[in-house]
C-alpha cells in the first residue's frame, strides 16, 4: 500500500512517520519498532500494510535514533516523548484514541504511556520483552497492573526475552489481558505468522469501544 510521510515534532526535532489507511477508518493504530530495526523492516512494513489494508489507520514512526541512524536506542524519556508525538499526530488524524501497537521495545514503550494514564483505546504487544536476554530477574512487569486499557499480548513460547512461567505467572493473570501464543521465538515466526498476526488485531481491534 502507498504511506504518506508525515514529519512528526519531538521537541526541536522531528522524526520521519509513515501514515497508511484513513478514509473512512476511525480506528487509529500505532505501530512502533522494535529497539534493533526501524519503521522501514520488511515485517513492519508488512505488518502495517496487512493492517491498513483491513481497514486500520496505521501509523509507523521512527524513533530519534533511528532517525539518526544511530544503533543504540535513547534513554527511555526521549523514548517516550518520541512515542507521544507519534500518538498524538495519529489521534488528530482519526479524532480520537487509537490503539498502541508495537514489536517488542515499541510495545513496551506504549505500556508506560498506558500505565500513567494516558490516553490509549487499547495496546497490542507483539513479543513483549518481559525481560533482556539472559536476566530473568530483570523484570518489566511492575507497571501492567496500571494499565486499565484492554491489551492483546502475542507471544512466541520458545522467546528468550520472556521466559514463559514467568509470562504465566506476571502477564497471563492480568484482567484486562487477551494472549495469543505462537509456537515461535521472538520473531514470532516471521512471515509465517503474519497472516495470524493481522486478523487476530483487526479481529480484537474492532471489539474496542471508542
Amino acid at each position: 500500500m502507498v504511506s504518506r510521510e508525515v514529519r512528526i515534532a519531538v521537541g526541536e526535532a522531528t522524526v520521519t512517520g509513515r501514515l497508511v489507511g484513513g478514509g473512512d477508518s476511525q480506528t487509529g493504530l500505532l505501530l512502533a519498532h522494535g529497539a534493533g530495526t526501524n519503521q522501514d523492516h520488511p515485517r513492519l512494513v508488512e505488518l502495517r500494510d496487512g493492517l491498513a489494508a483491513a481497514g486500520l489507520t496505521v501509523l509507523t514512526f521512527n524513533y530519534l535514533y533511528t532517525e539518526a541512524d544511530r544503533k543504540r536506542p535513547d534513554a527511555q524519556p526521549l523514548l517516550l516523548s518520541a512515542h507521544r508525538a507519534a500518538r498524538d499526530l495519529l489521534a488528530g488524524e482519526v479524532g480520537g484514541p487509537v490503539v498502541l501497537a508495537g514489536r517488542s521495545m515499541g510495545g513496551r514503550m506504549g505500556t508506560y504511556l498506558a500505565a500513567a494514564g494516558e490516553p490509549a483505546l487499547g495496546l497490542v504487544l507483539y513479543a513483549y520483552p518481559l525481560h533482556p536476554p539472559g536476566k530473568p530477574e530483570n523484570l518489566r512487569a511492575d507497571h501492567l497492573p496500571a494499565i486499565t486499557a484492554p491489551m492483546l499480548f502475542f507471544q512466541g513460547t520458545r522467546d528468550p526475552l520472556s521466559r514463559m512461567e514467568l509470562f504465566d505467572r506476571y502477564v497471563r493473570p492480568l484482567p484486562n489481558a487477551t494472549v495469543e501464543l505462537l509456537e515461535a521465538d521472538h520473531s514470532l515466526g516471521g512471515a509465517r505468522n503474519a497472516a495470524r498476526l493481522i486478523e487476530r488485531t483487526v479481529e480484537w481491534s474492532g471489539k474496542l469501544g471508542r
